[in-house]
């Protein structure tokens, strides 16, 4: 028997302009009925809002019917005050007076102290679609830990950036599980993060950070959302977009992440627009001619993404001030660009123009994040022996079939 309910809300008129109604919105329509009676615990950020960008937190605080407790702050914290990879502090909430709990300190995983008094763990947070992406895994860590005290696990759906038809990229191998990829599924997953919270509880492909450990579920509840189809990409929600951390200001950056970030991993070598305005959108570095690259990329006739020169200096990071050359990209056709495999064939193109540039041969520190993220040292050993796309094409792909006829079985959206 299936250990999770959809809560239905009700139909009621659109707010605005928006098409897509989130799981709070759903939630609140129905009166807050699942909560009534319990102390609730809320994980969740400054994107955890409703389409009137009231934060999932003042809404839950003020409503008669529920009695909040305790707020769980992930990675960026629950009010969005911590940086990229900065400790989150265990303190009091300013606005609520609540006390915040971090996991993004001393642990990741709540402990069953911090969930004394809790009697449902709730959890809002914007995701991204791509595994490496930590507020899924602080998702995972929590549902293990309140499978161990019996407290059951809501998730107010959102919908996924990159669409719900996207499946890209390998299963991670033995040995490579991390905070970065805790789950048995593929870079890029294709499921919102209510679908992919049923498909982790049931399939027990929460594995944890070390990958060894016993499988825990529990008692799980999805509020799904109103209106969200498969085939829709965010800025045909009409929802407005909150950062979820502070490198992905827009949605298309959230396309980008799947299509810069393993690349990013070796960040002394390639700017991948971090420190300027376009995160996640561009490859640059001093020592590129960017119209050879554009040549080489457009020599490939890579299906659905164009790419243009780019010449830009960063506000901020190792490479502040400093003026960088290469390309842009731009999805021409969303639905036939395999997004993961961006990344690689820029850096085949580099590898042919400058092969004393080699990052892999560098000896760069970045090689065993490289191998989190990736969820194996295939890339690193096969695709850095000499560059090429056609060295891993069938590895990384070789997945991506199987997990969606899984994945179609956790389907709540058509």
């Amino acid at each position: 028997m299936k250990r999770f309910l959809l809560l239905a809300g009700l139909l009621l008129p659109l707010l605005g302009a928006a098409q897509v109604r989130p799981g709070i919105e759903v939630l609140r329509d129905s009166g807050f009925e699942s909560l009534k009676g319990l102390r609730v615990g809320l994980v969740t950020n400054p994107s955890g809002v409703d389409s009137r960008l009231r934060s999932t937190i003042d809404i839950l605080f003020e409503a008669p019917q529920v009695n909040l407790v305790a707020l769980y702050g992930p990675e960026h914290g629950v009010r969005g005050d911590a940086y990229a990879g900065d400790k989150v502090t265990d303190s009091r909430d300013s606005r609520t007076g609540l006390p915040v709990f971090s996991l993004y300190g001393a642990t990741r995983e709540p402990t069953q102290e911090m969930l004394r008094g809790v009697d449902i763990m709730v959890y809002d947070i914007q995701d991204v679609g791509t595994r490496s992406y930590t507020f899924i895994s602080t998702l995972g860590l929590v549902m293990r830990a309140c499978a161990r005290k019996g407290i059951p696990v809501m998730v107010l759906d959102r919908p996924n950036p990159l669409g719900g038809n996207k499946i890209e990229g390998p299963l991670p191998e033995p040995g490579f599980y991390s905070f970065v990829g805790q789950f048995r599924i593929p870079y890029v997953y294709g499921l919102t993060v209510g679908e992919l919270a049923v498909l982790i509880n049931e399939e027990g492909l929460n594995c944890g950070q070390r990958g060894d450990q016993p499988h825990l579920a529990c008692q799980l509840l999805v509020i799904p959302m109103e209106g969200w189809k498969r085939s829709m990409r965010y800025e045909d929600t009409g929802l407005p977009w909150v950062l979820p951390s502070p490198n992905i200001p827009f949605p298309e950056s959230a396309v980008g992440y799947p299509s810069a970030g393993i690349c990013g991993e070796f960040s002394g070598w390639l700017n991948i627009g971090i420190g300027y305005n376009i995160p996640f959108c561009a490859f640059g570095a001093e020592w590129i001619d960017a119209d050879a690259l554009l040549a080489r990329l457009d020599s490939y006739r890579i299906p659905g993404v164009a790419f243009r020169p780019i010449h830009y200096k960063p506000f901020y990071g190792g490479k502040a001030g400093k003026l960088l050359h290469g390309v842009q990209f731009h999805y021409t056709d969303y639905e036939a660009a395999h997004i993961t495999l961006t990344q690689f064939w820029v850096m085949q193109a580099l590898g042919e123009l400058y092969p004393d540039h080699n990052p892999f041969k560098a000896g760069l520190a970045r090689l065993d994040m490289l191998g989190k993220v990736c969820g194996t040292d295939y890339v690193s050993k096969e695709f850095g022996r000499a560059m090429k796309v056609s060295d891993i094409l069938s590895w990384w792909t070789k997945d991506e079939e199987h997990f969606r006829s899984l994945a179609e079985q956790y389907y709540i959206y058509d």
